[in-house]
């Protein structure tokens, strides 16, 4: 029997730079919005996530400001840690970089998603259902090879 070429590990470790993409895309945007001349794009995405789009989200206070500046750091930081073990750990520990990688993106959803609804803020829940399909794409799946 043929292994699909989206469950082998050449595919796999393309893949994980979609994931390093997909978790530090939102880091650029989060640092945006430490500065009040440039938290728009913040704004809107935390606007868009809190849905509805109301214009309710913003970067006024300092803590949110600062509170960005951690969001941004760890998550352009965690991207590109998945891109560097695409790069330098994933052929000499293919399963174990896969596994990590998701076990990561797993307790990301759950917390952030708990957290989304604890607060108030379910919507933000549905919208990390697509960002966890985004990131884990075929990494559900063990490589056959």
């Amino acid at each position: 029997m043929k292994t699909s070429y989206f469950r082998t590990q050449k595919f796999h470790k393309k893949y994980l730079k979609i994931t390093a993409i997909v978790i530090g895309s939102f880091g650029p945007i989060f640092f945006l919005g430490t500065m009040l001349s440039t938290s728009g794009p913040a704004s809107w995405t935390l606007d868009l996530l809190s849905w509805p789009i109301d214009g309710m989200q913003t970067f006024e206070e300092p803590t949110t400001r600062f509170l960005s500046a951690l969001t941004g750091g760890f998550l352009f930081g965690w991207g590109v840690m998945v891109g560097c073990l695409s790069y330098w750990v994933y052929d000499k520990a293919p399963e174990e970089v896969r596994k990590s990688v998701l076990v990561g993106v797993l307790s990301w959803f759950f917390l952030d998603s708990l957290g989304s609804i604890t607060s108030g803020n379910p919507s933000n829940a549905l919208f990390n259902v697509v960002v966890l399909l985004f990131a884990v794409g075929p990494l559900w799946w063990p490589a056959k090879n």
